[in-house]
C-alpha cells in the first residue's frame, strides 16, 4: 500500500468544520449572528470584522473573497475539487437564477468571464469547468442561495485517487490560491 503524506493539509481539514456558525470563519467568529446561510453568514462576517477595526484585506483574506462587485462577489471555494476552484454568487439571497435580477445576472457573468482570465493566467489550464446547480435535486450543496463554480481543468487531470480513492490531492493550499487570485484580478483591472 502506498502513502501520501500531506502533512501541510493538517490545519485546513482539521479545522474545516469547527467555525462557530456555517460560513463564518474562526478568525472572524466574532461576528454575533447567524442568517442560516453559509455564503450570507460570509459576507456579514467580514463586513462586521471590517466595520469593527481589520483591514479590508485581512478580513476578505480570512473568508476568501476575492473580489466584490456592486451585485455579486467572488470567492474560494472552502472544499475545492482543483486548486483554483472559486465561486460567483450575488450578495442577494436567492434560490433561483430566475429570481435574479436583470443588472445581477449582467454583473454575475462579467465576473465569470474575468475569473476565467484571471485563473487562465494563473494555471494555464487548458480547459474550464463553470457549472450551477439549481436546487437541492441538482446536487446543489447550499441549495438556497445561487453561486456558479469556476475551476481550471487540465487534460488527464482525473486520477486515481479521485476516481477510485474519492480523495482529492490539491498541491495548493487556500491561502496561496486566494493570494494569487487576489494578484490575477489586480493585474486585469490595471490592464
Amino acid at each position: 500500500m502506498d502513502h501520501f503524506w500531506t502533512p501541510w493539509r493538517f490545519a485546513y481539514v482539521s479545522t474545516a468544520d469547527t467555525s462557530v456558525r456555517p460560513g463564518v470563519p474562526a478568525s472572524l467568529s466574532a461576528w454575533p449572528g447567524d442568517l442560516g446561510c453559509v455564503f450570507c453568514n460570509l459576507i456579514a462576517s467580514i463586513d462586521f470584522a471590517i466595520a469593527n477595526g481589520k483591514s479590508s484585506a485581512e478580513a476578505e483574506e480570512a473568508g476568501g473573497l476575492i473580489l466584490r462587485g456592486k451585485h455579486c462577489f467572488i470567492c474560494l471555494n472552502a472544499f475545492p475539487y482543483t486548486s483554483g476552484h472559486v465561486m460567483v454568487m450575488p450578495f442577494a439571497h436567492l434560490d433561483r437564477l430566475a429570481a435574479l435580477p436583470t443588472e445581477a445576472a449582467h454583473e454575475l457573468i462579467d465576473l465569470a468571464q474575468r475569473t476565467e482570465q484571471a485563473l487562465q493566467r494563473i494555471y494555464t489550464p487548458q480547459g474550464f469547468n463553470f457549472g450551477m446547480n439549481v436546487g437541492q435535486a441538482a446536487g446543489a450543496g447550499v441549495a438556497g442561495h445561487i453561486h456558479l463554480h469556476a475551476m481550471p481543468r487540465w487534460t488527464g487531470d482525473t486520477n486515481f485517487m479521485t476516481t477510485i480513492g474519492e480523495t482529492r490531492v490539491l498541491p495548493e493550499d487556500l491561502e496561496t490560491t486566494w493570494k494569487r487570485m487576489r494578484a490575477a484580478f489586480a493585474e486585469l483591472e490595471i490592464r
